[in-house]
Order: C-alpha cells, then sequence, then structure tokens
C-alpha cells in the first residue's frame, strides 16, 4: 500500500506535495519522494527511503521549484526495501515522464517479459510500479507525432488497460504537458479529486486519500472513476476520459478496515462512519454469540480500532476505557517489513495501563487480525497487567487467503486464519474467547449510504479475486518470493552486496 499525490498549481508545489505526503504517512514508511516541474528550473527530483520528515531537508525543498508536481510514500509489496525504488520513477523517453503509483499488477511478470523482449525497454529494478512506468511510455511512443495531445494520453492509458491486469492508482508527470492519472478498470485502489480557487487562481490536486485535500484546503470534487483517465495540462486546463472497457467497481475493502484514516472519503464513503457500524455489527455478533457475556471493560486496540470499539461498547452496554497508550514515534507494525520487525515492535509501541486491566475481564477489540503476531502479544500484555479473562474481537473476518492488489499479505502460510477455525486461532493467540465480524456485515458496515457500490474486492476474507486472472499457481509462486523468509534473504544479498563494493 502506497500513498499518491499530484498537483498542479499557478503556485510553488513543493510544500504542498510535501504536507500531503506527511499527512499520508500511515500509507507507506519505507521511502518517499517528490518530483516537480517549472517552464524555467526544469526537472527537480527528490527521493530516499525514510520518512517524509527525514527524507527531504530544507535544501531539499528550495531545490524543488516549480508548480507541477507528483509525489509518492512507499511501503514495499513486489518490490524490496531499498532506495532504488523509490518512487517517482522516470524515464526520458518519449517526452520525460515520472511516475508513482499505488497498487500491485497480478501481470507484472509476463509484462516485464514483454517489455525487454519487444518493446526493447530495459528495466532496472524489480518493481511492478516501472513496468507501469514503462507500458505508458511505450503506448505513448507508438502515437507520439509533431506533438502531444490528450487524445493521445486517453489512447495510450486505452491500451495501459487492456494491458495491465491487477489494482493500482497511478499520478504520472508528462514533462512539460501536464499531469496524468488514472484508475484500474476495477477501481480497487483509491484516488480523489480536489480543487481549489484563490482569488480566480484555480489548483487541481489529486492525490489517494480526501485527508490530503482537506489538509491543503481544496475541496473534493469527486472520486477518479474506475479506468478513468484524467489530465491536467500545466496551464491548469482539466480533461477527463472513461475507460471504454469493460468497468466493474469494486474497491478494497481493507482500506475501510485498516489502512484509510478516519477522516477520509473514498469512493463517497467515510471511513469514519463505516467503522462506527463495524463497531455496531460486531456488537450484534457478540450478543448473539455470546448473550450471557461477563465483560466488565471494552478496550480498543491503538488506533484504527477506537472507532469500533466505542460502538461496542456502547452497544454492549459496557464501560469503554483506554488501556493501552501508544508510543506516537513507533511506525504501523502492519506495514513493517518483516516478521521480525514487527514482533520487536510491538512492545516498543504499546504500554499497558494497569488499572485498566487489574482484575477485570477485558474485551480487546482490533480492527483485524492478519499475522496475529500483535494480537497474541497483546493479549499476553493485557493479562500481564492483572486482566482475569482475555476476550477478543476482530472488526473484520478472518483473513484466510493472500492478497495481490498491493497489500502486503501475499503468503498464506503467514495469515493466522489461513487453514484454521475460529477456536484455533483463538488458541494460538490465547484468548479466552475469539469474535469475528462476518463478511456480510462488514459489507453491510462499509457499503450503506452509496447503492452505487454493489461489491468490493474482499479477496483477503473470500478467496475471491475480482480480476479474474489469480491462479493457485500464481499464489504459490508469490508466496514463494514474498513472504518474509524470501524478503530477509533478498535484504541480506544487497547487505553484502554494499559491503562488497564498500570494501
Amino acid at each position: 500500500m502506497c500513498g499518491v499525490v499530484g498537483i498542479v498549481s499557478p503556485e510553488p508545489v513543493n510544500q504542498s506535495i510535501y504536507n500531503a505526503l506527511t499527512v499520508m504517512q500511515h500509507r507507506g514508511q519505507d521511502a518517499a519522494g517528490i518530483v516537480t516541474w517549472g517552464d524555467e528550473s526544469g526537472l527537480k527530483m527528490r527521493k530516499s527511503n525514510g520518512l517524509v520528515r527525514d527524507v527531504f531537508r530544507n535544501r531539499h525543498m528550495l531545490m524543488l521549484d516549480g508548480n507541477v508536481g507528483i509525489g509518492h510514500v512507499r511501503y514495499p509489496t513486489a518490490g524490496g526495501s531499498k532506495s532504488s525504488e523509490a518512487q517517482p520513477f522516470y524515464v526520458n523517453s518519449p517526452y520525460g515522464i515520472c511516475l508513482a503509483h499505488n497498487g500491485n499488477l497480478t501481470n507484472h511478470d509476463e509484462l516485464a517479459g514483454l517489455l525487454t523482449c519487444e518493446d526493447r525497454r530495459h528495466l532496472s529494478t524489480n518493481s511492478d510500479s516501472e513496468v507501469l512506468l514503462n507500458v505508458l511510455a511505450h503506448e505513448l511512443q507508438v502515437r507520439v507525432n509533431a506533438k502531444l495531445t490528450t487524445q493521445n494520453v486517453f489512447d495510450a492509458i486505452e491500451a495501459l488497460h487492456r494491458r495491465c491486469r491487477g489494482g493500482y492508482a497511478v499520478v504520472a508527470m508528462i514533462i512539460g504537458f501536464g499531469i496524468v492519472a488514472f484508475r484500474d478498470p476495477n477501481g480497487i485502489r483509491p484516488l480523489v479529486l480536489g480543487e481549489r480557487d484563490r482569488h480566480g487562481r484555480k489548483s487541481t490536486m489529486v492525490a489517494s486519500e480526501s485527508v490530503a485535500l482537506d489538509v491543503l484546503q481544496y475541496s473534493r470534487l469527486r472520486d477518479v472513476h474506475p479506468g478513468e483517465c484524467v489530465v491536467i495540462e500545466n496551464d491548469g486546463t482539466f480533461h477527463c476520459n472513461d475507460y471504454s472497457g469493460v468497468v466493474r467497481h469494486t474497491p478494497c475493502i481493507f482500506e475501510y478496515v485498516y489502512f484509510a484514516r478516519p477522516d477520509s472519503i473514498l469512493d463517497n464513503l467515510s471511513v469514519y462512519k463505516t467503522r462506527l457500524r463495524m463497531g455496531e455489527e460486531l456488537a450484534g455478533k457478540i450478543v448473539r454469540e455470546f448473550p450471557d457475556h461477563d465483560i466488565d471493560v471494552v478496550i480498543p486496540i491503538p488506533d484504527t480500532s477506537r472507532t469500533s470499539a466505542l460502538q461496542v461498547a456502547y452497544h454492549l452496554g459496557v464501560k469503554y476505557r483506554e488501556g493501552f497508550i501508544k508510543n506516537r514515534y513507533i511506525g504501523r507494525t502492519f506495514i513493517m517489513p518483516g516478521q521480525a520487525e514487527r514482533q520487536k515492535s510491538v512492545r516498543r509501541k504499546l504500554n499497558a495501563i494497569d488499572l485498566e486491566f487489574r482484575n477485570k475481564n477485558v474485551l480487546l477489540v482490533d480492527d483485524s487480525i492478519v499475522r496475529g503476531t500483535t494480537s497474541k502479544q497483546i493479549i499476553k500484555f493485557a493479562r500481564e497487567a492483572g486482566a482475569r479473562k482475555v476476550y477478543f474481537a476482530s472488526a473484520a473476518p478472518p483473513v484466510r487467503y493472500p492478497n495481490v492488489y498491493g497489500i502486503d499479505m501475499p503468503a498464506a502460510s503467514e495469515l493466522i486464519a489461513n487453514g484454521r477455525t475460529v477456536e484455533e486461532v483463538e488458541k494460538l493467540i490465547g484468548a479466552d474467547r475469539l469474535i469475528y465480524q462476518d463478511l456480510h456485515g462488514l459489507i453491510r458496515s462499509v457499503r450503506h449510504g452509496n447503492s452505487d457500490i454493489t461489491e468490493f474486492d474482499t479477496s483477503c476474507f473470500s478467496g475471491e479475486y475480482v480480476t479474474g486472472d489469480v491462479t493457485s499457481e500464481y499464489l504459490h509462486e508469490l508466496e514463494l518470493r514474498r513472504n518474509d523468509a524470501a524478503k530477509a534473504e533478498r535484504q541480506s544479498n544487497r547487505d553484502r552486496e554494499s559491503n562488497v563494493i564498500a570494501l
């Protein structure tokens, strides 16, 4: 999962892009990058591993002048955790194109082979984002004429959609022309349009989440439609074109469960309200399955489960308490590369308030249970703090299947619920009782109030992949390449190579 932003403005955009990336830092903590363009200053780029605040110093911001730009925050899925795969990526032909991407291509290997052998384009990383960039560059190249036109761009994106499969939301900058933004025909990954008018001077922005628009005082216009291509020329002229092929709007439901900020609106759905309804649905499930419960207090696992936990406590008629204090300077454990790093971070990240646990039967509420590492350790913390009984509730159903559209849960063997019953998971994490949300309850919670969306990508819960091209062979190969052990081995090899070069 990553965050992207693009802005065209009559004013310098460097600070605005920086601020947008800062509020989308939750979408990626591995690397950050900004590219800007100005008629006089030309192309400027800064990208590196690290948080936004660490990657960009004052000297970098002064260098990044220009009134057109794109930005990216990254966490690694298909690629690795290294600065050579920090985005945006750049290719100089044709025109010069920079691209930032959120998502994952399911036909990455096939495309990479075609690009190398048939399109004669060179790939320098294993990132599917670089593949996307080169597909776009090739499709523009074959349509080159005396002058680049908006129609050329629309035709190129149509061709790209026919070639690429998976989930992707993209912002690209064509040097001297403008910004291009587009979304896969399933609309799996989010992309939101905004506009700001200051004294008759209009700026246009596109970002992964509406919260980025809010912070910069842009009005949210709408979401980019599935398959739609949006072009914002350097002078601010706006164009859009819907995809002529098959469109099936199935946004990723896990955005609402965990990834997106609660103050965002994605596909016209309030993340905050969906999480409130998740709490209501979960409370109903608890009452049905555990009618004679002896819960004394409901305690959320900070931060994403707070909204749901409040509703659970309210509908159960028991106290809600903050029993864990979170260290704000530790990143989100789910998106940390490697299981060992995630395990170490849980203890550094959370500390229990004994007063809220001592001699009480507590219900811990989390947004989801993925690998089970965090859940198991947190239950242990609660017992150490003196809890009599520790019940655990998940606002999402069991995560039993890999996600292949840009969320780092590719290995089924690393998912605690894969191939296990609820009772078996309950025992493994050490809970006195475990309650999961039902899938139909989750869908009801998210879909409420927007009849335009009739289905979601629920593949990590249901095993049903909306793009229709995910086979058992693909999932097996994906697991071999992208489980934690494989990632650790690749990182170790890179470290050895770096040491040899240094010597």
